[in-house]
């Protein structure tokens, strides 16, 4: 039995020294599997830690080297909306149309369309009979005036010296009334064919052959759109056209939109929206002036128009647009950014920030709009949430999950 054990001793020392042996001529040697665990995990590069399900362990370094942005949750109002289809077209204030309103012959044209014009400029000139008349009414009833004026003050001053009766004073006076009469209807008859003031007062300073001659003015400054003559064309009543120039500025514009019955009642004038033009980029802001009471009897849409600042003229009459228009709401208690949910295992989850990492919290979502959204439950007003890079957060937390589902 004693040799047994000594020849196991041997043995065994025998084995030790091939080891030796083999160490000191470079044979491989394995060493133990927890010295080789050991070594790997000294050289492998920090990573996320795991405690308990749903929680993700990380530093503030971690953190900022992942990129992920932090956030308080807090209440708010969503900028909820709806969409109405609607198109440009020119402010009806400033629209402005150069027409004649007595049978006349188109002599001159100053202005082509496209050219810029100025209010009170000149554009075109016409001929006419009935101009002519009215002239010449005019500078008769004045002549007339003046000479019964004087004849007026003559008699004042002699009915006072009793040189005159008081009868004749009174019917000199009656006639001075009368052409006073006279000359104001003829001044406002043409007024009314378009004569300035600084033209009426001139008339007497004019040649004869020149009272059948009328230049037309532009009532606004814009540019001309629409020319509707020719030059020696007929024009006036009894002709083909009485509207000779159309003039718009489009430093403003209006929005003409088309709101349904269902959300008309919730638009109010003075409320701003967003325009955005259909098939381009272009975006601008509007103030709504008018809300129909009216619904159309075709389309059973309300009319709604907006204005908006179009001083570069970028915008032209015509266009097709989509107004945004906002609707009126309660504040929420607790508003976050959309950025900051990550569905998981269908569940709406934000990653709530704590001492050691972040907690992945399922919440109950509400109302929202474009940005933002309501949370109702889950998630409490002043809690630090991760709200960039939170898809991060999300692949973390299911490859955790999925090694704990393969052990």
């Amino acid at each position: 039995m004693k040799r047994i054990v000594l020849f196991s001793a041997g043995i065994a020392a025998g084995i030790g020294l091939v080891i030796l042996a083999a160490g000191w001529v470079g044979w491989p040697v394995s060493f133990p599997t927890a010295t080789r665990e050991t070594a790997a995990t000294a050289s492998a590069k920090p990573e996320a830690r795991h405690g308990a399900p749903g929680h993700i362990e990380l530093s503030e370094h971690q953190i900022r080297e992942s990129g992920i942005t932090l956030a308080k949750a807090g209440g708010g109002m969503l900028k909820r909306h709806f969409l109405a289809p609607g198109s440009l077209v020119p402010d009806a204030d400033h629209i402005g149309r150069v027409s004649v309103r007595v049978l006349a012959a188109v002599t001159e044209l100053r202005k082509r369309i496209g050219d810029s014009v100025e209010k009170g400029e000149i554009v075109a000139a016409i001929e006419s009979r009935e101009v002519a008349d009215a002239k010449s009414e005019y500078l008769a009833a004045r002549l007339t005036n003046d000479l019964q004026q004087t004849l007026y003050n003559r008699h004042k001053t002699l009915v006072e010296s009793r040189t005159v009766s008081e009868n004749e004073f009174l019917r000199t006076r009656l006639t001075a009334n009368d052409a006073q009469i006279k000359l104001d209807g003829a001044r406002q008859k043409l007024f009314a064919l378009g004569l300035s003031e600084g033209e009426i007062a001139d008339l007497p300073n004019q040649p004869p052959e020149s009272l059948r001659k009328q230049f037309l003015r532009s009532p606004i400054s814009g540019r001309v759109s629409e020319r509707r003559v020719d030059l020696g064309g007929l024009i006036g009543r009894e002709g083909q056209e009485s509207e000779l120039f159309v003039i718009v500025n489009l430093d403003d514009i209006w929005v003409d939109l088309a709101v349904s019955p269902e959300d008309i009642g919730a638009v109010r004038e003075g409320v701003p929206v967003k325009i955005r033009a259909i098939g381009s980029d272009d975006e601008a802001t509007a103030d709504v002036i008018f809300v129909s009471p009216l619904l159309d009897r075709d389309t059973r849409n309300a009319r709604v128009i907006a204005t908006m600042s179009n001083k570069d003229h970028r915008w032209k009459p015509g266009t097709f647009v989509t107004a945004e228009v906002p609707l009126a709401g309660a504040p929420s208690t607790v508003v976050v950014s959309k950025k900051a949910l990550q569905a998981i295992k269908g569940t709406p989850t934000i990653f709530v920030r704590d001492a050691d990492g972040f907690e992945a919290r399922s919440v109950r979502t509400g109302r929202e709009d474009d940005d933002d959204i309501e949370i109702v439950a889950g998630l409490s007003a002043g809690e630090t949430i991760a709200v960039g890079n939170t898809f991060t957060l999300k692949a973390e937390l299911e490859k955790d999950e999925a090694e704990h589902d393969h052990d």
